[in-house]
């Protein structure tokens, strides 16, 4: 382990410079990084840092079916006509086109006519000479498809027209759409252009219609009955259409007369087509339908040959401009329904910022100072390991293209406190190999040797972790667990390589006998406090262990009895509904805001305020009744509500559906890490091993819900990590005692049982104090200065480090006594007369 040749060294410096150039751009100037290559960027900010817009928006292909199954029956209607065939009922029921054909004789005919047209079609025969006509299966799912891609080239299109720079619009499952609109200023009305159809088609008017008609008049045959937009009544329009939308190529707003209108233009089949419907219609009414309303039905006063025609409807200059885009970038083939929203406005994404710079620097700065005092010089070696562990994890965001998020920040900040523990059960173990008599060397050699298996170990159960939440997470909770991740295999390099090569060449550099923080050297410049500390505790931990198992029996069964009762007080995540952050201009009035917001009718609305100025407050209204549609129109009722005066600084919106979809995804999260870090755990040790690390794992996740249960503490996806982050550093601590614990039993038989689990506690108590100690530092620095987001993480966290202390002590450890692990099922019985009677404890 202390061999390095110039091909290792060589090795290690290449990986750090590597990730100094990549993360160099993020100290760089905003001008200066305009210049660089697209390769070579700084890391992304998220939404919630940059400010901007998330959308998730669902694609109703049913709209889709639905369309072509009216398509079918006007295809079916105009054959037969044309074929001089008989039929009645000609209607679309579900997912089929029924009719009844007179003359039973003429089915074969009917159905050869109908194929000329449309192939492969499924027909059926019914009751009475009725005939069922379906579309494949096959070609409604390429439709399906086709229309989801089409949406999603569309809305591209519409937010390139609109201006805003590195958008993300991406597909999500077979018919969602993650949209990610950083930056911008005027989020509704983005919204309102990403949503709207704008399906812009041309129909004549029915023969013997002229204008709108009131009530429900008779509709012919082949035609249908659509509502005016300015709401003066109804038109009844031919079904065909008689020049689709989809020919035009340019739309732009204009005036005529004063008034803003919308000129347009066809291509050359377009044009044509245009042009023969005017030319043989001169005198008719011709439609202009958009999104299934009339904007205007004017006469046909001459041919319109030239390919372009104007569209008159009492627009705003405003409604003209949005149209125009909307033309131009093309219709949406079926109708978008939001299922989740959340806005990020850019001053508290910039507080943002600032509050996780000054959480990270500040948590930082305490861990370093820390591990300066306590190890002195070696704690200076263990800082700039950690400072290269930042650089490489700031040059992999920068290299992959990952973005950095506000929970991204958090998951720094939180392998500031966790990477040092890498580098404490390295020191440790110097120390304590070098009380055994062994020379400096060999005690270096197995120090690192014996620590690099646990810390592998622990790293790799809290990658687990990290893993499924990724997977199971989303927005800036993915930002979370990728930092985590990467910070994870940085540690494994810094800990085992950078810190090794440090501390070997300062060995050979300087020709030391001894470590400083085993001896003190008083003519030291940095005198490490760890020197002072006894090395080897003689707590008597097991028998407190019935005492423990009654105090953690009384704290579960108040948990278990809170969730049952009180349950969870899920946020808007998991329950769905409307969460508004909102700044005053002066002192917030709630009792005013409550009396407007609650006079909506929208059912529970909760409101109340935080911070330091007394300005800030957040509106949390309950999931709406009537789906997606309606916590849109509620969330737009409530803006409206308390009108221009706010700044409206974060809006979040969930709908039902993804509301119990995110529930269901952090539950698998939950229960595959608890049951990955297990199998892994059985596999690696002995099953009373993965039984009694299953337990503490239970007892850290029901724990740390039943303190978010009996304190109402907001429940939501962020909680989920914060729990999973928990598991990680639970079974962190629980390996750690573990490892030393089946090392134990290879060298001694005379100690029982309970005297080898005290024992190997004692000789790891002082990394664990350590290691808690600095995750403390780090995550108390995100409690107090990483802002109303993240405090409910922290608070998890923060109880996480404390409640998995304990249980890997006094849930983890007891299991093995009360299932009696032995010897023998460590190193089999031939070996057990090779142990060592006792420990030496010189």
């Amino acid at each position: 382990m202390l061999e390095f040749g110039k091909f290792k060294i060589f090795t290690i410096l290449s990986v750090i410079l590597i990730g100094a150039f990549f993360s160099a751009p993020n100290f760089m100037s905003e001008q200066l990084n305009k210049e660089l290559p697209s390769w070579w960027s700084p890391a992304s900010l998220g939404l919630d840092l940059r400010g901007g817009s998330y959308l998730l928006m669902e694609v109703d292909t049913n709209a889709v079916e639905n369309e072509q199954y009216i398509d079918l029956q006007e295809t079916i209607r105009q054959s037969l006509r044309k074929a001089k065939i008989g039929y009645r009922n000609l209607s679309v029921r579900n997912t089929s086109v029924t009719f009844m054909l007179p003359n039973p004789d003429l089915k074969s005919e009917a159905r050869r006519v109908i194929n000329q047209e449309i192939q492969n079609l499924v027909f059926e025969d019914l009751d009475n000479g009725r005939q069922k006509v379906s579309l494949p299966d096959d070609i409604l799912a390429e439709r399906k498809r086709a229309a989801v891609n089409q949406s999603i080239e569309i809305i591209r299109r519409r937010v390139d027209e609109f201006g805003t720079a590195e958008a993300s619009i991406q597909r999500q499952g077979q018919d969602r759409i993650i949209i990610e609109l950083p930056g911008i200023d005027d989020p509704e009305r983005v919204k309102e252009i990403i949503g709207r159809t704008a399906k812009l088609n041309f129909h004549l008017l029915a023969p013997g219609f002229s204008g709108p008609v009131t009530g429900n008049s008779n509709v012919p045959p082949g035609a249908i009955l659509l509502p005016s937009s300015d709401s003066i009544g109804n038109y009844v329009v031919q079904r065909r259409v008689s020049v689709p939308g989809e020919m035009l190529v340019d739309s732009q707003p204009g005036f005529q007369d004063g008034l803003a209108i919308v000129n347009f233009r066809f291509n050359t089949q377009g044009g044509r087509r245009f042009g023969a419907i005017t030319s043989k219609n001169v005198g008719k009414f011709l439609a202009i339908v958009l999104d299934g309303e009339v904007i205007s039905a004017p006469r046909i006063r001459t041919a319109i040959t030239g390919g372009s025609g104007m569209i008159e409807g009492g627009f705003t200059v405003q409604s003209a401009q949005d149209l125009s885009l909307l033309l131009r970038a093309g219709a949406l083939p079926a109708p978008l329904t939001i299922l989740e929203e959340r806005s990020v406005g850019p001053g508290l994404g910039a507080d943002s910022i600032k509050a996780g710079e000054f959480a990270s620097v500040l948590g930082l700065i305490a861990v370093a100072l820390f591990m300066i005092s306590v190890y002195g010089l070696f704690g200076l070696f263990s800082v700039l390991a950690l400072a290269i562990n930042l650089l490489l994890i700031l040059g992999a965001l920068s290299g992959i293209g990952a973005t950095l998020t506000l929970p991204g920040i958090a998951g720094i900040v939180l392998t500031v406190g966790m990477a040092v523990d890498a580098n404490v059960l390295i020191f440790e173990r110097m120390r304590e190999e070098l009380k055994t008599g062994r020379t400096l060397f060999n005690a270096l050699d197995s120090g690192f040797k014996q620590a690099f298996k646990t810390i592998l170990d622990s790293n790799l159960t809290t990658l687990i972790a990290a893993i499924l939440l990724f997977w199971f997470g989303s927005g800036p909770v993915k930002g979370f667990a990728v930092t985590l991740g990467l910070g994870i295999l940085s540690t494994l390099f810094t800990a085992t390589m950078v810190s090794r090569l440090i501390i070997i060449l300062w060995v050979r550099k300087t020709g030391q006998t001894t470590l400083p923080i085993v001896t003190i050297n008083k003519d030291a410049i940095i005198k490490p406090l760890i020197a002072l500390m006894p090395q080897q505790f003689t707590f008597d931990f097991v028998s407190k262990r019935k005492f423990a198992a009654v105090l953690s029996s009384i704290f579960l069964i108040l948990s278990i009895g809170s969730l049952s009762v009180q349950k969870l007080n899920f946020g808007i995540d998991f329950s769905g509904g409307i969460l508004i952050e909102a700044r005053a201009p002066g002192s917030v009035d709630v009792g005013s805001i409550r009396a407007v917001v609650g006079d909506l009718g929208l059912g529970d609305v909760a409101i109340t305020t935080f911070g330091s100025t007394g300005q800030d407050f957040l509106i949390r209204v309950q999931k709406q009744e009537g789906g997606e549609e309606q916590q849109v129109a509620a969330l737009n009722m409530v803006k409206e509500s308390l009108g221009t005066d706010y700044d409206y600084r974060r809006t979040e919106l969930v709908g039902p559906k993804v509301g119990q979809e995110l529930f269901m995804d952090g539950a698998l999260a939950v229960l595959l890490a608890l049951l990955a870090i297990s199998i892994y755990i059985w596999l690696r040790f002995e099953w009373q091993f993965a039984l009694g690390a299953s337990m503490a794992l239970a007892h850290d996740v029901v724990a740390t819900l039943g303190l978010f249960s009996l304190f109402s503490l907001d429940f939501n996806l962020t909680t989920v990590a914060a729990i999973l982050t928990i598991a990680g550093y639970s079974i962190n601590d629980t390996v750690v005692a573990y490892d030393r614990v089946r090392e134990s039993l290879r060298k001694y038989k005379k100690l029982s049982l309970p005297e080898l689990v005290n024992m190997s506690l004692n000789k790891v108590l002082s990394r664990t104090l350590l290691t808690s100690f600095t995750t403390l530092l780090a995550v108390l620095s995100l409690f107090v200065f990483g802002g109303e987001v993240l405090r409910g993480f922290s608070i998890a966290l923060l109880w996480g480090v404390v409640i998995g202390t304990y249980s890997s002590i006094y849930v983890a450890m007891p299991i093995l006594i009360y299932f009696n692990l032995r010897q023998e099922d460590i190193i089999g019985e031939e070996d057990i007369s090779n142990l060592s009677q006792v420990p030496n404890n010189n």
